[in-house]
């Protein structure tokens, strides 16, 4: 387990989140500076375990919420995490003693430690998603009972919202429209644990394995190829052990459509010396993906984009015409793929037709 992140190790954090976010969770480079400034200043962030928190402990969710491509230009600030985690405090008349990540993806899982840092608090090793998810309701928070509101958001110009809401999903279908009012960028906090909640709730350890899988990629000194570090260390991890290359090839094809607060589309992908191809859809995050014609991999199950040389993740917006990729695919965190979680996290919840297939079912022949 990795005991704090500091300056040394947020770059192989951001690597390995961005993977896990499955091509959305924000641009973890932009999370990055935010991480490196709050550090320089307050010093590092220590990490504690799910199982370290005591029953009294308060958890808060620190986290954005809009389209990834709008989060390119329309920068946030820990400034605006505050207002929405203080909004949360107030209302609820407690502090946080510990920060979380809703997802374990992108810029999603890079704010919560900055805002760690600047609140002098721990970050909990865990996360709602074990990778990232586009609606609010989508958590193994949610799913294990925890109620998502009271919630805050809040933008740059100090507006700031509170929602009370009886659903996960009814949290998500009114917020999602004032987001998209507030410029489809916005702070949020939702989801307040008590350590004993957090307990139950909480997919453990996945700060602390994102590390490790950047730490992989990143791979300083080492002469494998980073594609090869990267399936190891997905195949040496408890969740994502069912891992493979599932294709390569370059871009073909690209449609992207920002709508109703999320980023929409498509991504096909040519065999460089053949005719197979694939294709990947994605709200946010990458959904599924076809091999000519052929189901590969499908949510809950990880799909990700990643540069077929150094093997970083390419979030769903900085995807392009022409890149040179490989398509990785590996399992989810089990607590993702039971009954329950199933009717939240499920392809049917996307408006796939694609039965939820383990990807071990589906890679036979590549594991």
């Amino acid at each position: 387990m990795v005991s704090e992140i500091n300056l040394d190790n947020i770059e192989q954090l951001a690597i390995g989140s961005s993977f896990l976010g499955t091509g959305g969770g924000g641009d973890p480079y932009l999370g990055s500076l935010l991480c490196r400034e709050a550090i320089a200043r307050h010093g590092p962030v220590p990490v504690i375990a799910v199982d370290d928190l005591k029953d009294e402990d308060s958890v808060f969710v620190a986290a954005a919420m809009g389209a990834p491509t709008v989060m390119i230009e329309k920068l946030y600030s820990i400034e605006d995490q505050d207002r929405a985690v203080r909004a949360l405090e107030k209302y609820l008349s407690r502090e946080a003693t510990a920060i979380i990540s809703a997802e374990i993806g992108g810029c999603n899982s890079m704010m919560p430690v900055a805002y760690a840092a600047m609140r002098g608090l721990p970050i909990v090793d865990g996360d709602g998603m074990g990778r990232a998810f586009p609606q609010l309701q989508m958590t193994s928070f949610n799913i294990e009972g925890v109620a998502t509101s009271p919630m805050t958001i809040a933008d740059e110009h100090g507006n700031s919202v509170l929602y009370q809401t009886n659903s996960g999903l009814k949290a998500e279908e009114l917020a999602r429209p004032v987001v998209a009012a507030m410029g489809a960028s916005v702070c949020m906090s939702c989801y307040p644990m008590t350590g004993t909640e957090a307990r139950r709730a909480v997919i453990p350890k996945t700060l602390s394995g994102a590390v490790e899988i950047g730490e992989a990629v990143s791979g300083k000194g080492w002469i494998d190829h980073p594609l090869d570090r990267l399936i190891k260390a997905l195949r040496d991890h408890d969740y994502y052990r069912d891992a493979a290359v599932i294709f390569s090839g370059k871009i073909t094809g690209l449609e992207r459509d920002t709508s109703k607060g999320w980023v929409f589309g498509t991504c096909t992908i040519r065999q460089l010396n053949g005719t197979s191809e694939a294709q990947l859809q994605f709200q946010n995050e990458n959904l599924v993906v076809h091999v000519d014609g052929k189901l590969r991999c499908v949510v809950p199950d990880l799909v990700t984009i990643v540069d077929a040389e150094t093997g970083h993740a390419i979030p769903t917006e900085r995807l392009a015409y022409g890149q040179r990729v490989a398509v990785v695919g590996c399992s989810a965190p089990p607590m993702l793929r039971t009954e329950r979680a199933l009717k939240v996290v499920g392809p049917q919840c996307f408006g796939l037709n694609d039965p939820a297939t383990p990807i071990a079912n589906l890679i036979e022949d590549l594991l």
